[in-house]
């Protein structure tokens, strides 16, 4: 559910797909979920953390994104498997992301886990990414599918080479009867076409080797 400040819980499972991978025909999911789409978007991302990846060795994930519908500050806490709790600021809040300065509110949120060691950028993640939409026969989004295209950067290793993979996200936009199993039918009918459940929880975690 989300609230007026765009703070919601995120469910979501995610897939490692191979370049030449075919998104599936989703329609008719559960017996109901329509497909609508693909909208396509390109996303950058620059991701926080501390000299030391206090962050992400909490499985905590916290970026600065532009492009896409919900651009702006996305700090990202655990709840659960496959839910993390997603709070929000607006993308103006704490500057530009070469000046590093993180909103205060997200920056409060992470205060005990820095342990006051300063937040500063670490990796810069862009994205192509096409957003297919499962909604019911009225019209109600249940589900999204985003198809990704993942070009990453780590600004603590210059010189590297950047590292680039596919993958797919399924996220339920609703906490409804019946979102799990639409989750899981998703997942199925893209195992069915040749992707596999993601070893990594989030991008980032891929990109610095922590899972």
């Amino acid at each position: 559910m989300t609230d007026n400040t765009g703070d919601h819980l995120e469910t979501e499972q995610k897939y490692d797909a191979d370049a030449d991978f075919v998104l599936p025909d989703l329609s008719g999911l559960e017996g109901r979920a329509k497909a609508t789409g693909p909208r396509r978007y390109y996303l950058s991302a620059t991701y926080f953390d501390t000299e030391e990846l206090d962050l992400i060795k909490n499985r905590v994930t916290l970026r600065r994104r532009v492009g896409g519908t919900d651009e702006g500050w996305h700090l990202k806490l655990p709840v659960r498997k496959d839910t993390r709790q997603e709070l929000h600021a607006p993308l103006g809040d704490g500057g530009t992301a070469s000046i590093g300065s993180v909103p205060a509110r997200l920056a409060a949120q992470v205060e005990d886990i820095a342990a006051g060691r300063p937040l500063r950028p670490i990796a810069i993640l862009d994205t192509e990414r096409t957003v297919v939409t499962l909604t019911d026969q009225a019209g109600k989004p249940l589900a999204e599918v985003a198809d990704d295209r993942v070009t990453a950067t780590r600004l603590d290793q210059p010189g590297a080479e950047p590292l680039i993979w596919r993958e797919i996200e399924v996220e339920a936009l609703t906490s409804g009867p019946g979102a799990a199993g639409l989750l899981d039918a998703a997942g199925q009918a893209l195992r069915q076409a040749g992707a596999r459940r993601s070893s990594s929880a989030s991008k980032l975690g891929r990109v610095l080797g922590t899972g």
